[in-house]
């Protein structure tokens, strides 16, 4: 959500941040409709002022016995009655169409996220390992998998397409992946861990920016809640509508849970395997901090990422996001890809994002100065750290041997029960 006042005070830079992303001006419609609603509210004013006015020479003028003043003066209290709630409604119609308006609107990119319209305007910050040398052709995960316990029919059968049943030593690899997430970003890197709701009000999904914009991306049940996307949606909004202590922050939260997307915007996209699904599991890190610290709590949540990758010996590389790349909510977005030898290529599998103050206005969530007195917005941050699915997917690629095995990372098999490689069925 973005603050009036400041595109009032400077439309033209606010007009040159959304040209990044892509938009239009905007501060023209914008500003139209603040004007509307500023103007209810003066010309409210100034009746309440004036009705108090009249009243008071009411009383005058029938000490005077002047009636004639009176009656004129009563008159022009009646009529003020009548136009006041009008100017309610109108001052109400106004805000509301202003507050839509705003919500609308992508957050602001930060200075240094560089110009560009979509990936290929990405920069690659750093790389990190070596993609292995293969003696023979790299299978596919969908391809792989099924030996393995990898069912993709039997998904299809219960659910349809975009979904996936995982069946001994392969069950058991993801829930030691999610396991192993889980205790590197507890244990190493200091979140607090959460179990929290995967349904969740209208209220929520707005405060982190998923309404009104991406309802079509959302599954939703007969009552009217919502299935998370991710677990950004429940950690962030612990905090919606409080005023935090500056001692309560920074606040680092950790969250495995199930996430659900109907994927309206990816038909045809990754329809094989495990990449692009409605249901998997994500491994997701929030941070609540104060504005002067969102950009080091940015570059740790992203380190807190890389370091799962680097302990499972996985290839990946840093992006930062170009403006007309990077998700609504975002001022600016690392993305990590992992290298995946069958594509020949590195893909997304996490993305950690600095929201600054966009989500707390929307949820109305400050931080209390030290002295007591003033509060400000706190700062907001998200990331993968990792999603499940996909790091299993690298997993399955890299480590993959010519008979149709796959080794397993050092860093896993304490979770595998000692088991060092997973054998076709």
């Amino acid at each position: 959500m973005h603050d009036i006042r400041a595109i009032r005070d400077d439309p033209t830079a606010f007009d040159a941040a959304m040209a990044r992303r892509g938009l239009a001006p905007q501060s023209p419609a914008l500003i139209a409709l603040d004007a509307r609603r500023r103007d209810a509210v003066g010309e409210a004013q100034a009746l309440q002022t004036r009705r108090n006015e009249a009243s008071k020479a009411i009383g005058r003028a029938k000490a005077s016995k002047d009636e004639g003043a009176a009656a004129a003066l009563m008159a022009e209290v009646a009529a003020i009655k009548q136009r006041l709630p009008a100017l309610a409604e109108e001052e109400a119609a106004a805000d509301a169409a202003l507050a839509d308006a705003l919500a609308a609107l992508p957050n602001l990119p930060a200075d240094d996220v560089p110009e560009g319209a979509d990936e290929t305007g990405n920069i690659e910050r750093k790389r990190w390992g070596s993609p292995r040398a293969f003696a023979f052709e790299p299978r596919d995960h969908a391809d792989l998998g099924p030996a393995l316990g990898l069912d993709f029919e039997a998904a299809a059968a219960i659910s349809g397409a975009r979904f996936a049943v995982l069946r001994g030593p392969m069950a058991r690899l993801q829930r030691g992946l999610a396991q192993f997430m889980l205790d590197r970003q507890t244990e190493t890197n200091g979140h607090v861990e959460v179990a929290p709701p995967l349904l969740v009000r209208d209220e929520a999904m707005f405060g982190t920016g998923q309404l009104p914009k991406f309802a079509e991306d959302l599954f939703r049940t007969t009552d009217g809640r919502w299935l998370i996307p991710t677990a950004e949606v429940s950690l962030t909004n612990l905090v919606r509508e409080r005023i935090l202590a500056e001692g309560a922050l920074p606040m680092r939260m950790v969250a495995l849970t199930p996430c659900f997307r109907s994927e309206a915007g990816a038909a045809g996209r990754d329809t094989r395997g495990l990449i692009r699904q409605h249901q998997f599991d994500k491994v997701e890190l929030v941070t609540i901090c104060a504005a002067e610290d969102g950009e080091a709590e940015h570059e740790r949540m992203t380190r807190a990422a890389e370091g799962v990758l680097e302990a499972l010996e996985l290839p990946y590389r840093r992006m930062l996001l170009c403006a007309g790349d990077m998700g609504f909510q975002a001022a600016k977005t690392f993305d990590l890809e992992v290298w995946l030898p069958a594509q020949a290529t590195y893909r997304e599998i996490s993305s950690c994002s600095n929201c600054g103050d966009f989500q707390a206005r929307r949820m109305n969530t400050r931080v209390r100065g030290g002295d007591g007195r003033g509060t400000a917005f706190v700062h907001t941050l998200n990331g993968s750290g990792l999603a499940v699915g996909r790091t299993l997917v690298a997993v399955l690629e890299n480590y993959q041997e010519a008979d149709g095995s796959v080794t397993l990372p050092a860093a896993l098999r304490p979770y595998m029960g000692g088991l060092e490689r997973l054998a076709p069925a």
